[in-house]
């Protein structure tokens, strides 16, 4: 009686460590008992540009016979997808140079897109044109690029037509995280012109919201490793826990008695 007592125990702590709880699978839960925090402006740095970066530079005037000839494409409009937006923006070379027709090469390394703007309006107003042209500048990165991997329902590298996307936007539009994958430590690797540097975040507090890494920026990487679940193959629910385990106690009681007989 004492000995069967002791299997119930172990099976029953086998099935409370192998299946995964609730808690560890919802998102930005309040995980203290203090009374609500008033809502914090996260101060998001602006991001600045690297290279192999794509701009999308559209210029414009009163006049748009004026400004044809500085346009890169051309026609002054660009594809959609994302093969056209590759062959007709704008990359930033490995000396963090973007080439304009006629302005020719201009350096943008380290700089914001808003900078970018300003220095290009600033050349063609002090060199071409008058003000009473009414020169227009729009610089945007052509598309938000991440990439991510691991524990997710989609992998790769993945492009939103968005100026910010935070973590949870990025992780939606791969498939959201599988059952398996750890919500509690997601990292993100985050280039930077003078290195990379690598980031933790816990999804499943909702203090994420105020992480300087909940807000990504373009050609960030996410990685969400998987559970220690995954990784002992017992089964992701306690009814797929027991399975495991009666398969096993089957195969090894069969064992038992083929070895005995």
């Amino acid at each position: 009686m004492n000995q069967s007592k002791i299997y119930l125990l172990l099976l029953f702590s086998v099935l409370l460590t192998s299946c995964i709880p609730s808690k560890d699978l919802i998102y930005l839960q309040k995980k203290d008992d203090s009374n609500a925090q008033p809502v914090e402006q996260v101060n998001q740095k602006p991001y600045r540009l690297q290279t192999n970066d794509i701009l999308s530079i559209s210029i414009k005037a009163i006049d748009p016979k004026l400004v044809e000839v500085f346009r890169s494409d051309g026609v002054g409009t660009q594809g959609n997808s994302e093969q056209g937006t590759y062959f007709n923006g704008n990359s930033v070379d490995d000396h963090g140079n973007i080439r304009l027709p006629i302005l020719g090469e201009i350096n943008v390394l380290g700089f914001t897109t808003e900078d970018v703007r300003i220095k290009i309006e600033k050349q063609l107003n002090e060199k071409y044109f008058k003000s009473e042209a009414g020169i227009f500048v729009t610089v945007k990165l052509a598309g938000f690029r991440y990439t991510i991997n691991g524990e997710v329902g989609s992998t790769g590298t993945k492009t939103l037509y968005q100026d910010k996307v935070n973590i949870m936007e990025a992780i939606a539009n791969a498939g959201d995280i599988t059952v398996t994958g750890d919500r509690k430590d997601v990292k993100i690797i985050r280039r930077y012109p003078q290195g990379s540097e690598t980031f933790s975040i816990d999804l499943t507090d909702s203090k994420a919201t105020s992480s300087p890494v909940f807000y990504l920026q373009p050609n960030d990487y996410i990685y969400v490793k998987p559970l220690k679940q995954k990784t002992w193959g017992t089964g992701k629910t306690g009814i797929e826990s027991l399975s495991t385990i009666i398969t096993l106690l089957s195969l090894a009681t069969t064992t038992y008695l083929l070895l005995k007989n």
